[in-house]
C-alpha cells in the first residue's frame, strides 16, 4: 500500500513541474524554514542570505525520500566570496533513470548595506521522462533577500520562477512559482528559532517552524514541523574543525519517514 502511494506521488509530479526541492540537513530537521537561514545551502534556499557569508565553502547533501531509492535527491554546492559579494554554483538531481528533475544554478548575493543583503539566480532546469517527454529544459531564475532590522532577528524573502517559465510546450507546462517569507530571531547566539510561510501560485500556502540548540560545544540538536501535508523532523549537527556534519530525519503521515544527511567543508578559520 505504501508504495502504491508513493507511485501516486510521483505520478502527480511527472506531469513535468521540476520543482525546487529544499536542500541542507539543516534545514531538513527545522521543518525546511530555511529562508533565514545563512549557511552554505542559501544557493538553493534563499540566495539573498549569500551575501552574509565570508568564507569559501563546499558541500553535498543526500536524501532518500520515504525510504525509497528511485525518490532520492543529490545536490552539491559550492560558494565563493569575492570582495564585490558571494557567488555560487549548485546542482540538485532528483528521481532515477527512467524519470529525473537536474537544477543547475549560478546565484550571486552581495549586501547592500551592512544589515540588507540581496541574491540573484539563474538556473537551467531540465526535466526526463523515459519513452514519453524524454528531456525538457529551460531557463529560469530566483531572487531573494535576507535583512537584519535588529539585532539577532531577521528577516528573509524568495521567490522561485518570478518569471512562470514553461518546461513544454504542451498543455503550458509551467514550471512552479513558489514564494517564500520568513522571519528568524537568535538568542544569544545558543538558540535560534525561524517560521516561515511558503506560498505555490497553484496550492495552498505552507506553514513551518523550526528550532536549533547548541546541546554541547559542537553539537546541536534541531527540530520543525511543517503544513499541507503535515510533516515533523528532527535532526542533529556536529562541527568538527572546517567540517560540518548534519543528519536529520522527516516524517509523513502516510508515506513514512525520509532521512537526510549533509557534509560541508568550510575554507579558512
Amino acid at each position: 500500500m505504501r508504495l502504491i502511494l508513493i507511485l501516486v506521488f510521483l505520478i502527480s509530479f511527472a506531469a513535468v513541474r521540476s520543482e525546487n526541492w529544499p536542500t541542507g540537513a539543516r534545514s531538513s530537521g527545522m521543518g525546511n524554514a530555511a529562508v533565514t537561514l545563512k549557511d552554505l545551502w542559501a544557493s538553493t534556499n534563499n540566495q539573498g542570505a549569500l551575501g552574509f557569508l565570508e568564507k569559501k565553502a563546499i558541500g553535498f547533501h543526500y536524501e532518500n525520500r520515504f525510504a525509497v531509492s528511485e525518490y532520492s535527491l543529490k545536490s552539491f554546492s559550492g560558494i565563493m566570496p569575492i570582495k564585490s559579494g558571494t557567488f555560487s554554483l549548485s546542482m540538485n538531481h532528483f528521481g532515477y533513470s527512467k524519470y529525473s528533475e537536474t537544477k543547475i544554478g549560478l546565484g550571486f548575493g552581495k549586501k547592500l548595506s551592512e544589515k540588507f543583503s540581496f541574491g540573484i539566480q539563474i538556473d537551467y532546469l531540465n526535466t526526463y521522462i523515459s519513452n514519453l517527454y524524454g528531456n525538457k529544459g529551460t531557463i529560469a531564475a530566483e531572487l531573494g533577500f535576507l535583512a537584519e532590522p535588529f539585532e539577532n532577528f531577521f528577516i528573509g524573502g524568495h521567490i522561485f520562477n518570478p518569471t512562470k517559465s514553461e518546461i513544454a510546450d504542451y498543455n503550458s507546462e509551467k514550471i512552479p512559482t513558489v514564494m517564500k517569507l520568513g522571519m528568524g530571531y537568535n538568542f544569544d547566539d545558543k538558540v535560534y528559532f525561524s517560521i516561515e510561510t511558503e506560498k505555490d501560485l497553484m496550492y495552498n500556502p505552507v506553514f513551518k517552524s523550526g528550532l536549533e540548540f547548541y546541546l554541547v560545544e559542537n553539537l546541536l540538536l534541531r527540530a520543525g514541523i511543517s503544513t499541507n501535508p503535515t510533516q515533523n523532523s528532527f535532526g542533529i549537527g556536529y562541527v568538527l574543525k572546517n567540517f560540518r556534519v548534519d543528519f536529520a530525519f522527516s516524517t509523513h503521515r502516510d508515506l513514512g519517514m525520509s532521512p537526510h544527511f549533509s557534509l560541508c567543508y568550510n575554507f579558512g578559520e
